[in-house]
């Protein structure tokens, strides 16, 4: 019977939680969504919904409470599928105060992750979902 030694002990890797890669006011950093999401929101908001991968009609609840709920669930979304920090709470906060800025927040998030993704991925088909996105850097979502 022989004993087997344990000498080097596994490591917890607790990943930490990421940023959101642009501030919630930089929308000059896209200035092409900025305008379109300032000339026709809804239009701009059922665009992003599209890009996250639901139903693009869902922000259109929006408006039935003061609370957005569409934009709630899509900036958790975002959030938990890239592990961006944040809370329910700052969601609501984002969703209710600074509605606009959120849904460009949320558009250049998904522009710069689909485009570090495209650029590090070397398999097509892993690729062939952001491919709508990533052509699409540095323009707006239509």
């Amino acid at each position: 019977m022989s004993r087997h030694v344990v000498s080097v002990q596994p490591e917890n890797r607790v990943e930490e939680a990421a940023e959101w890669s642009t501030g919630l006011c930089e929308c000059y950093k896209d200035i092409g969504d900025c305008c379109f999401a300032c000339c026709c929101l809804p239009v701009f908001t059922c665009k992003v919904t599209s890009a996250v991968g639901v139903c693009p009609c869902l922000p259109l609840l929006d408006c039935i409470s003061c609370v957005p709920p569409a934009s709630l669930a899509i900036r958790a979304s975002v959030r938990e599928r890239y592990g961006i920090k944040g809370s329910a709470w700052s969601d609501c906060l984002y969703g209710c105060c600074c509605y606009t800025l959120s849904w460009l927040q949320i558009s250049r998030e998904l522009k710069r992750r689909a485009a570090s993704h495209a650029a590090s991925s070397s398999s097509s088909t892993s690729t062939a979902r952001y491919t709508a996105l990533t052509s699409l850097q540095g323009a707006h979502l239509v």
